[in-house]
């Protein structure tokens, strides 16, 4: 429709927020992931959902580093295949130096599910596996989700953040994943 969600009568999903009634343990993360954004829409192929999400997607996520004490954001290009409700997200190898993948199911415009990343072997977490729960509302248009995570830090405190997904083409054709296997080009 091309109006902006609030005039639709939704709100906008917001940024993370600490789950610690203290704000002690965990961390918020203050972001613009989440927010509408005119640099978000989708590109190549895009258009309206047709009843199926599958296709190739920009994943894009913030998180607190304790042992660095910044927020950093992660993105990857994704294949995300969907059969029925369930969604099937996995990163391409190129696309980052970690790998993360999403298994979801879909109800009307929520997705929810789990997430687990790996770190690189040779990064600051040296190859460790994080994971977590993930939930997700899918824009009208079917060319956008964005929501929260939620997950373990190192320091056995809960935390969450931002995350979206931005469809880029809605093909997963060899060709379509080839072009897409690279890291992503952000502003």
């Amino acid at each position: 429709m091309g109006l902006p969600i609030e005039t639709l009568g939704f709100g906008a999903v917001e940024p993370g927020r600490s789950l610690s009634p203290d704000d002690e343990k965990g961390h918020m993360v203050d972001s613009p992931i989440g927010r509408l954004a005119h640099d978000s829409k989708p590109v190549g192929n895009g258009g309206p959902n047709l009843g199926n999400y599958s296709g190739i997607w920009l994943s894009r996520y913030e998180y607190y580093s304790s042992g660095r004490d910044a927020t950093f954001t992660a993105v990857h290009h994704v294949v995300l295949l969907q059969h029925d409700d369930a969604l099937t997200v996995r990163s391409l190898p190129g696309s980052a130096v970690s790998s993360m993948a999403m298994d979801l199911s879909v109800d009307g415009n929520v997705a929810t599910g789990t997430w687990t990343e790996r770190t690189a072997q040779d990064g600051y977490y040296r190859g460790a596996k994080y994971h977590g729960a993930i939930q997700l509302l899918v824009d009208l248009t079917g060319t956008r989700m964005a929501g929260k995570w939620i997950g373990f830090g190192k320091s056995f405190d809960i935390n969450s953040g931002p995350w979206e997904l931005i469809l880029q083409d809605r093909s997963t054709a060899k060709a379509a994943i080839e072009a897409y296997d690279r890291p992503p080009a952000l502003p």
